[in-house]
């Protein structure tokens, strides 16, 4: 292993629907978090890998800042408390269509000057120069920011300048994966992401956030390249559910069919996905139901 070689952690944080997880995504190279226009949609924290000749970059994409409303919100929040812990450095997205918040300046005061933060000033080509000026003079005020990057995720601009500040925060040392792996998430737990991604976009605004997804099977058949995926999307009121399932199962069906779509791309051979409407009300402050559905806030407290 050559001894210039580096390795660390690096926080993606910033306030909900800022793009976080399209800029995970764009560093990445892969699909490892979903995104949605709808905030908070990122519920767990997610390993991606950025593997290059000289460098191993493990990204922790965080669900978005936000007000705690629930038990889900509570994880939501302690997931990103704890992500914040023994990394090397912190990417701080902020919309500069919306331009720095309240809570930005909260964030990064209390935060930056005790681990190196780099702000990324995302959506730039929505806005204004003089806008965007704006915003750049106001993060002067803020001490202890290591390098501040107007960039737009979606259109993947100004990522190598970004790349070349996070790799002055990580340490020397080997790397902790494989250099052919991108996440430490599992298919299963993907493929629930995939699932609720296309739900949050073909209901709009018809449904609240309250959808979880639950994977019931998935199962690889014995010399075939074919995967077999039964999955629950779980929302809280009889209501939703009609919603859902849509007249004649038309919505359920575009869901199963944008999902299906990304799993095989992902998974590298047909999928048979089947999903499946239940109604579990208030399940965003059912512990038990959260614990099912991968979200335990007993080991984040731990």
């Amino acid at each position: 292993m050559d001894n210039n070689f580096k390795c660390g952690f690096i926080c993606i944080a910033g306030l909900a629907n800022a793009g976080k997880s399209t800029l995970t995504n764009a560093l990445v190279g892969e699909k490892v978090s979903i995104v949605s226009w709808r905030p908070q949609t990122t519920r767990n924290k997610l390993l991606g890998i950025i593997n290059k000749d000289n460098y191993q970059m493990i990204l922790i994409d965080t669900p978005g800042i936000h007000q705690v409303r629930n038990h889900l919100g509570e994880y939501m929040m302690k997931a990103v408390e704890v992500s914040l812990k023994d990394v090397d450095g912190v990417i701080y997205v902020i919309d500069a269509v919306k331009g720095l918040q309240k809570e930005d300046y909260e964030f990064l005061q209390k935060n930056a000057p005790k681990i190196p933060v780099v702000v990324v000033l995302n959506k730039e080509d929505a806005v204004t120069k003089e806008t965007l000026f704006f915003s750049l003079n106001k993060l002067k005020d803020i001490e202890g920011l290591e390098a501040v990057i107007p960039m737009s995720a979606k259109k993947q601009d100004n990522i190598e300048p970004l790349l070349k500040e996070l790799e002055k925060l990580i340490p020397l040392g080997p790397p902790m994966y494989p250099e052919d792996q991108y996440t430490d998430s599992s298919m299963r737990f993907i493929a629930t992401e995939i699932i609720r991604e296309k739900a949050l976009y073909l209901l709009d605004k018809e449904i609240p956030y309250g959808i979880g997804v639950y994977i019931n099977k998935f199962e690889e058949r014995e010399d075939q390249e074919i995967v077999d995926i039964d999955a629950d999307i779980i929302c809280e009121k009889q209501s939703h559910k009609a919603i859902v399932i849509g007249k004649g199962g038309s919505m359920l069906k575009q869901i199963a069919t944008r999902a299906r779509k990304d799993l095989e791309e992902m998974i590298g051979c047909q999928v048979f996905l089947t999903l499946y409407v239940r109604v579990k009300d208030e399940w965003r402050d059912n512990d038990l139901v959260l614990r099912d559905l991968g979200y335990n806030i007993k080991d984040l407290k731990n």
